[in-house]
């Protein structure tokens, strides 16, 4: 999601609809934001901070001070803050954010904001539709405050009509929305194809041949494309990994020759492919129906070549930017170059198992990206997550311009 590693600052005012606030604190730690919470005093007959803390993993805030005398300050959490969301937010809360009355620490963290903020109104419809709580909307507005439109159905009065605070999953769509919007990349709105993590090759129904990818990196590159606002099909093999984000379209193959066709069934309409899947160069020529039991001392498999997806799309590439992983542990640079060339890739990513923290299953990686141009990207040991960052940079930095 496009609130992915933002700072998401919430301030609740007290209002029946502070319940719903549980849901939309853990969808958004979910999804990837870190959370901190302030409460207006009135909020506490609503929510409580124990669970609200737990939920976003960060105290709750309502005072200026707290129990053991330290200044609570609402400068630091408004600069804190990508995007300060008051929801449920009371007339009385707006009101006094329209004539700049700072009585509590959640209206002094928004007179300190310079972030986007955005309210969530919660009122009975009579209130919601008085003439004040209109003009102060349209003030609010005005300044460049982003109104979560109130909804209609069942109010806590008995009533039902317009006043009902937006469901949590609009809520979190509206600040996805923004974030997506304000994606500055280049290769926004790009279709990108990515594999990750092993195959298998079954040799009967109990064992296979595989190897030890985990998959991590191959996510990070997916999370962190869809973050930039692309497009993202990620075909992966066996994995134990998940994706935070909802809008990347995941596929499961398990051997070559399924990755192979899926893969082409994608490949012609994409804008950019990053194959950093661990693909087995051989497959069992025979599988067995039933388990192979243990009878000689030794066991003889005959294995035969897998297609050669990555050389495949070399050579069927018209205007994609192709994008290979190479994992060497003997002549780094020298077969990853002529890898580079002979599968006709616009880039290879060296990783050596020689480089210790790089390789299969860790957190981290060291890599260096080849380019057909003859230019070599070095960079240092990096979490996988930061890595992707590294190469989806590089590779704006070559069609982004």
């Amino acid at each position: 999601m496009s609130v992915r590693g933002k700072n998401i600052l919430i301030g609740i005012t007290g209002g029946i609809a502070a319940y719903k606030i549980h849901w939309v604190v853990r969808e958004l730690i979910k999804q990837g934001a870190s959370v901190k919470i302030i409460l207006t005093p009135n909020a506490h007959d609503f929510v409580t901070p124990l669970s609200l803390s737990t939920l976003s993993k960060n105290p709750v805030f309502t005072d200026f001070y707290d129990e053991n005398g330290t200044w609570n300050n609402h400068v630091a959490l408004a600069e804190w803050a990508d995007v300060f969301l008051i929801a449920p937010c009371t007339a009385s809360t707006m009101a006094k954010m329209t004539i700049g009355q700072a009585d509590n620490l959640l209206l002094a963290t928004y007179l300190s904001a310079k972030s986007t903020v955005f309210i969530a109104p919660a009122m009975d419809l009579d209130m919601y539709a008085h003439p004040t709580t209109q003009q102060n909307l349209k003030q609010l507005e005005s300044w460049g405050v982003k109104i979560i439109p109130a909804e209609e159905g069942e109010l806590a009065s008995g009533l039902s009509g317009k006043g009902r605070m937006a469901e949590p999953e609009m809520i979190c769509e509206a600040l996805n929305s923004y974030f997506e919007s304000e994606i500055k990349s280049p290769l926004k709105h790009k279709k990108i194809l990515i594999t990750a993590g092993p195959t298998y090759e079954s040799l009967d129904p109990v064992r296979f041949i595989g190897n030890h990818s985990s998959g991590k990196m191959g996510f990070a590159l997916a999370e962190e494309a869809a973050a930039r606002g692309m497009e993202v099909i990620l075909i992966s093999g066996p994995t134990q990994q998940h994706l935070q984000n909802p809008k990347i379209k995941r596929i499961d193959i398990n051997s070559a020759k399924e990755m192979y066709n899926e893969v082409f069934q994608y490949f012609k309409d994409v804008d950019i492919a990053i194959m950093s899947a661990a693909v087995a160069d051989y497959a069992p020529k025979n599988f067995s129906k039933n388990k192979i039991k243990k009878k000689e001392d030794s066991l003889t498999i005959e294995l035969v070549k897998n297609p050669d997806i990555l050389r495949k799309m070399g050579e069927e590439k018209k205007n994609q930017f192709l994008v290979g992983f190479a994992l060497e542990t003997n002549n780094e640079e020298e077969n990853a170059q002529k890898k580079l060339k002979e599968k006709n890739l616009d880039f290879i990513v060296l990783n050596s198992l020689q480089d210790e923290g790089a390789g299969f299953r860790g957190k981290t990686n060291k890599i260096t990206i080849f380019a057909q141009d003859g230019t070599a990207t070095r960079f240092q040991l990096k979490s996988k997550s930061e890595v992707a960052k590294d190469i989806l940079n590089t590779i704006e930095s070559k069609i982004g311009k």
